[in-house]
């Protein structure tokens, strides 16, 4: 006997209806970062920024962004976020703050830390689950408008603002924009993922920018910036035909207005020109007039393999923003100021899925970092920190696949993060970042990315190792010098008891010993004038190109072979570029000047011995 059906398909289908993107994150918050109390606070920080970030840029002043966190009586956080950029339109600020998915930057290939329009808007929505609490927001476009206060809440049914309040407000700003949200929150300083962990880390990677913090304690931190130049602004491009994807082919092929093949080709991607779009339908065996909306799955398969066949030029650079080298070794100097070693690079552009993308890297080594336990690892995408989901990223899945014992770090297993007094950064930026997930705070293993994350690692870790090495042998010298230094003396000591003459100088003796450079000076009178001599000895293993400096009262009447002459407070300094060949010796000398002081450079000091 047959079970009587509970539900007709007729019924089945009077159940079926449409929600609204805004009702789905109402239920799967976590999928936006809003899973815990600690991490919601964090996230609703970060959107703010990266969004007050990206208006100063915009607009091409440097940014300065105030945080206040703030406790209330009721147990719940006040969180406020300000900017002094543009500000935003009346029209524009209850959509921007109380509609998901709705934002400019969603469809321009070009690289920016927000492209989803889903952040701060989400933001507004966790804030009204939690407290049942408008947000507040306040706009001011210039000194000559008047700012504007929108409350609102998002209608979660039609995804769109609800607005409580809407007037002109009192604003002593000049310009810019500053959001409220009161949530339910927790607050955690001392941990690597708290807001200060964020703040900090994105001041690094921002040395442009001013960032305060005003922590619920009241406690004010300001992270001033280190540079006065804006980043370059990046400019929208074509999509790039390497790396890029069936399907997505073949949708562009669809919806494309070309009616030629070699049309398509070059209107439609970025840096192919005509001569190109030919050899690449000739290599696919398609004629240039073929018409794109007609191709079949076939015929965009042997395309897509046609553009690996075909020399094509690399994506451009300036659809990126990238920190630099200069950018990055600012910042880590600037946040980590005790680091005895900071090594940055960027590396040239890639691709992946018709996408530009490049990585850059940079290390701080030793000094007052600390030397225990794992490195600390810092990820960035476009500028901003990622701070959690670290064993899910392809930066972290990277690192973990160098043998860092390679470059003088201890690699327990030869797996898993180093440990060592070591910051590294990783930055990825790209029109089009393959994060995990809407919450992005992983980057997809991606292999194009994370070869290259690789890479850029191994090019700074090697700066690591030529420091480490450089400084473990000098700690060798330091030991062995101070043997010869000690007891070369008493030898010479017990020589001059015994002959009954004066102690001989151990200078030459040392440096012969030590394989350094000897600089041994002489000076007599001929003819009432001083006539010093400079003589030079490499004892190292290797040619020596110096600068051997002397520095005396006067200024020389005549010199063999003739110096560079630099007047300096208290005299005059006679410089010569002396090469000498391991083994050799040198001489220069000069008439006349005085009593001076020698001064070498071209080799670190601890391998020069000046006798004389």
């Amino acid at each position: 006997m047959s079970a009587t059906p509970r539900k007709s398909a007729e019924d089945l289908a009077e159940d079926q209806r449409q929600i609204s993107i805004a009702e789905f994150f109402e239920k799967n918050r976590q999928i936006l970062g809003f899973d815990s109390s600690t991490r919601a606070l964090i996230t609703s920080v970060k959107e703010g920024v990266d969004n007050a970030l990206d208006a100063c840029e915009e607009a091409g002043h440097l940014p300065n962004t105030l945080v206040e966190i703030s406790e209330t009586d009721e147990g719940y956080y006040r969180v406020a976020i300000e900017d002094d950029g543009p500000g935003i339109v009346r029209e524009q600020i209850p959509k921007i703050f109380g509609k998901l998915l709705y934002g400019s930057r969603f469809h321009a290939n070009r690289q920016s830390r927000g492209q989803q329009g889903i952040g701060i808007s989400a933001a507004v929505l966790y804030s009204q689950l939690t407290t049942g609490t408008p947000a507040r927001i306040i706009s001011k476009t210039g000194s000559d408008s008047d700012a504007h206060l929108y409350e609102l809440i998002i209608d979660t049914a039609s995804n769109e603002p609800e607005i409580s309040r809407d007037e002109v407000y009192d604003w002593d700003r000049p310009r810019g924009t500053r959001i409220e949200l009161l949530m339910d929150g927790r607050y955690i300083r001392v941990r690597k993922q708290s807001i200060y962990t964020y703040i900090k880390n994105t001041a690094t990677v921002n040395p442009h920018a001013t960032l305060t913090l005003v922590e619920p304690d009241g406690n004010r931190e300001t992270f001033s910036r280190a540079v006065y130049d804006l980043p370059p602004e990046p400019r929208e491009i074509e999509v790039h035909p390497l790396g890029i994807e069936l399907g997505q082919l073949m949708k562009m092929l669809k919806e494309t207005d070309s009616y030629k093949l070699s049309g398509f080709l070059t209107s439609e991607f970025n840096r192919l020109g005509s001569t190109n779009a030919e050899k690449i339908c000739e290599a696919a065996d398609l004629p240039v007039g073929r018409r794109p909306s007609k191709m079949e799955r076939e015929e965009a398969r042997r395309l897509l393999d046609a553009f690996e066949e075909v020399n094509l030029v690399p994506p451009p650079v300036d659809c990126l923003s990238p920190i630099g080298e200069d950018g990055i070794y600012r910042g880590l100097e600037k946040e980590y100021p005790g680091a005895e070693l900071i090594s940055a690079t960027t590396r040239n552009p890639e691709v992946y899925g018709g996408s530009p993308f490049t990585v850059e890297a940079g290390i701080a080594y030793g000094g007052d970092l600390e030397s225990e336990g794992r490195a600390d690892l810092l990820r960035f995408a476009n500028r901003v920190p990622l701070l959690y989901q670290r064993g899910a990223c392809a930066i972290a899945s990277a690192v973990e696949r160098i043998n860092w014992k390679t470059y003088e770090l201890t690699h327990r297993g030869n797996n898993g993060m180093p440990e060592g007094p070591v910051v590294m950064l990783v930055h990825v930026a790209s029109t089009n970042v393959p994060f995990t997930s809407e919450s992005k705070v992983a980057i997809a293993d991606i292999p194009a990315i994370k070869d290259e994350v690789e890479n850029a690692l191994r090019e700074v870790a090697r700066d690591m190792r030529r420091h480490v090495k450089r400084r473990k042998k000098l700690q060798e010298r330091r030991k062995k010098e101070s043997v010869v230094k000690r007891i070369l003396p008493r030898i010479a000591e017990k020589s001059a008891e015994v002959s009954g003459g004066e102690a001989p100088s151990v200078r030459p003796v040392v440096a012969k010993i030590m394989n350094s450079v000897l600089v041994a000076r002489e000076t007599e009178s001929v003819g009432g004038r001083d006539v010093t001599r400079l003589r030079v000895a490499n004892f190292d293993s290797r040619s020596r190109d110096l600068r051997v400096s002397y520095t005396a009262p006067g200024e020389a009447e005549s010199a063999s072979p003739p110096p560079s002459v630099e007047r300096r407070d208290g005299g005059f300094r006679h410089t010569w570029r002396v090469t000498v060949d391991s083994g050799g010796v040198e001489e220069v000398e000069m008439i006349g000047g005085g009593e001076g002081e020698v001064t070498v450079s071209g080799v670190e000091p601890e391998d020069v011995v000046i006798d004389g």
